[in-house]
C-alpha cells in the first residue's frame, strides 16, 4: 500500500476520512490543521458555528458507525443524550404543534459539537497510523494531471509534504478553488444562497427535576414574507441545556442577556423563553454569522486532478439551522472507505474523481433542502423561489399539517429529517396518501405536554406569559 496520504482539516470531516484511509491500509495519514486542538471537549478557534446546537442525526450516525465503531458509545458515556424523534421532542412546526408517539421513531444524539470533535478525534488517533500536525496547507503541489501533495507553512517557512492522497477537509474556509487555479485548472462553478441567518446561543444549568424535559423547539416560519425566527432548548453532557436561537436577516437575535430572554418570548410560543426564565445561565450569549449555504460544484468540473478529494464543508455547506453538516461529513467520509475497497490503493486511476461525485450526492440532497426553504424567506441573496420550488413547498406544507396527527406523514417527515432515507421518501404511497387526506385528529392548540412536564414549566416560568 502507498506510503502516505495528507488530510486538510482536523474536524469532523478530516478524522473521519483519516480513519478510513488508516483502515485501508495507508502507512501514514497526516492529518494538518492551523490551529492548536484542544485535549478535551472544548470549543476550537476553527469552529464558528462550534458553540450553536448540533444535532447528530441517525443517518449520520451510523454512518460514522461503520468508520469509527462505538462511537456511540462513547458519546453516550461522555454525557451525550439520546433523543427519540417520535417522543422525545416538543415541536411547534410553521402548521402549528405536532403530535409526540408512543411508537418507536428515529433518535438522534445531542451534546455539544465540541464533544463530538473531541470524542472522533480520540479515537482516530488511536489507530498508529494516524497523526495530527499543527502546520497550515497554503497550496497543492503537483500539476492539472495529478495532484504530489501539499504545500505548508511552518515557523521556518514554507516547505512541500508529499502525498499519494490529499483530501481537502478544511470546512467553509476551503481554498480549493485558488489552490485548483495555481494548478492550472478554472472554471469551477460556485453558488452562494444566503438567508442572512444569525445564532445566539447561551448554555444554562438544567434546573432541579427537569433532567428529563424533552428537547424544544419553536421552528421558523418561512411561508409568511417574514424574517424566520427560531429557538431550541436541548440537553447536553453536563447537566446543561444548550440554548440556540436563530434568525434571518431582519430578525437577528440580540446578542444582550436581557434581549436574548426576551427574543424567545416573542416567538409565536414562549415556551422556550418560560424554560430558560427560570434557568441558570452558565455563559455569555455567543453571536456567530457563518451560516450561508455555499456550494463549489467541483463533481462537475471538466478535469480533475488524481489525487484529490474534497470532502465536508469544503464540498459544500448549509445553513446550520437543518442539522446536516455532521451527517454529510460522515457520509462523504464512507464514500471515500468504499472506493478505498474497491481500488488498489490511495492513488488508483480515477479514485478521486469517484470519490467526489459519490460524495456529491449527500451534498445535493441536503443543499436541496436547505436552499429550498432559504429562499423562501424574503431578504434572501442569491436565490428566489422557482416554480418546483413553490410546488415542493405546497406539498410539504401539506404533509407538515398532516403530521400533526397523522403517524404516516411523521413517520416520513422524521426519516427525512434524520438523514436515514433520501427526501424521495416523502412521495412513497403511505406519505403521499397522508399528506393528500390530512391528519385525522385536530390540530393541537398547545404543545403537547404531560402533567408532569407541564408541572415543570410552570414552576420555572417567572415571565408571567
Amino acid at each position: 500500500m502507498s506510503r502516505r496520504a495528507v488530510v486538510v482539516g482536523a474536524g469532523l470531516a478530516g478524522m473521519l476520512a483519516a480513519a478510513v484511509l488508516a483502515d485501508a491500509g495507508v502507512a501514514e495519514v497526516v492529518v494538518l490543521d492551523r490551529d492548536e486542538l484542544p485535549d478535551g471537549p472544548r470549543q476550537r478557534r476553527g469552529l464558528p458555528q462550534g458553540r450553536h446546537a448540533h444535532l447528530l442525526m441517525t443517518g449520520g450516525l451510523r454512518a460514522m458507525e461503520e468508520i469509527v465503531p462505538g462511537v456511540g458509545k462513547r458519546l453516550l458515556a461522555a454525557g451525550a443524550h439520546e433523543i427519540s424523534l417520535s417522543s422525545g421532542v416538543l415541536a411547534r412546526s410553521p402548521e402549528g404543534w405536532l403530535r409526540r408517539w408512543r411508537r418507536e421513531g428515529p433518535v438522534m444524539l445531542t451534546c455539544t459539537r465540541a464533544l463530538v470533535d473531541w470524542t472522533v478525534r480520540a479515537a482516530v488517533l488511536e489507530h498508529p497510523r494516524v497523526e495530527v500536525r499543527r502546520a497550515a496547507a497554503v497550496g497543492l503541489t503537483g500539476s492539472a494531471g495529478r495532484v504530489r501533495g501539499v504545500r505548508v507553512s511552518g515557523p521556518d517557512g514554507e516547505a512541500d509534504l508529499e502525498a499519494d492522497l490529499v483530501v481537502d477537509a478544511s470546512g467553509r474556509g476551503t481554498r480549493i478553488v485558488t489552490w485548483l487555479a495555481g494548478l492550472g485548472l478554472s472554471g469551477v462553478r460556485t453558488r452562494t444562497v444566503d438567508s442572512g441567518l444569525v445564532n445566539a446561543s447561551r448554555v444554562y444549568r438544567v434546573p432541579a427535576g427537569a433532567e428529563r424535559f424533552p428537547l424544544t423547539i419553536v421552528q421558523a416560519d418561512p411561508y409568511v414574507s417574514r424574517p424566520g425566527r427560531s429557538a431550541m432548548v436541548m440537553p447536553v453532557e453536563g447537566d446543561r441545556w444548550l440554548v440556540s436561537c436563530g434568525g434571518t436577516r431582519g430578525g437577528e437575535p440580540p446578542a444582550d442577556a436581557e434581549g436574548f430572554l426576551r427574543y424567545t418570548l416573542d416567538l409565536p410560543d414562549p415556551i422556550v423563553g418560560r424554560l430558560i426564565s427560570g434557568a441558570e445561565p452558565l455563559t455569555d450569549v455567543h453571536v456567530s454569522r457563518s451560516t450561508s449555504n455555499v456550494r463549489h460544484y467541483l463533481d462537475k468540473a471538466p478535469h480533475w486532478p488524481e489525487g484529490l478529494v474534497v470532502l465536508g464543508d469544503a464540498l459544500g455547506t448549509f445553513n446550520p439551522a437543518y442539522g446536516q453538516g455532521m451527517s454529510v461529513a460522515a457520509f462523504g467520509a464512507r464514500v471515500l472507505g468504499r472506493e478505498l475497497e474497491r481500488a488498489d490503493g490511495p492513488d488508483a486511476p480515477g479514485l478521486a474523481r469517484r470519490v467526489l461525485r459519490g460524495a456529491a450526492r449527500p451534498v445535493d440532497a441536503a443543499w436541496a433542502m436547505a436552499v429550498g426553504q432559504d429562499v423562501l424567506y424574503p431578504a434572501t441573496r442569491g436565490g428566489r423561489p422557482g416554480i418546483a420550488d413553490r410546488a415542493v413547498t405546497a406539498y410539504t406544507r401539506r404533509m407538515t399539517r398532516a403530521a400533526a396527527g397523522s403517524f404516516a406523514a411523521a413517520s416520513a417527515i422524521w426519516d427525512v429529517t434524520s438523514m436515514r432515507t433520501p427526501p424521495t421518501r416523502m412521495f412513497h404511497p403511505a406519505a403521499a396518501l397522508a399528506a393528500l387526506t390530512g391528519s385525522p385528529l385536530p390540530a393541537l392548540t398547545g404543545p403537547p405536554l404531560t402533567p408532569a412536564e407541564r408541572e415543570v414549566l410552570d414552576g420555572l416560568d417567572r415571565t408571567g406569559a
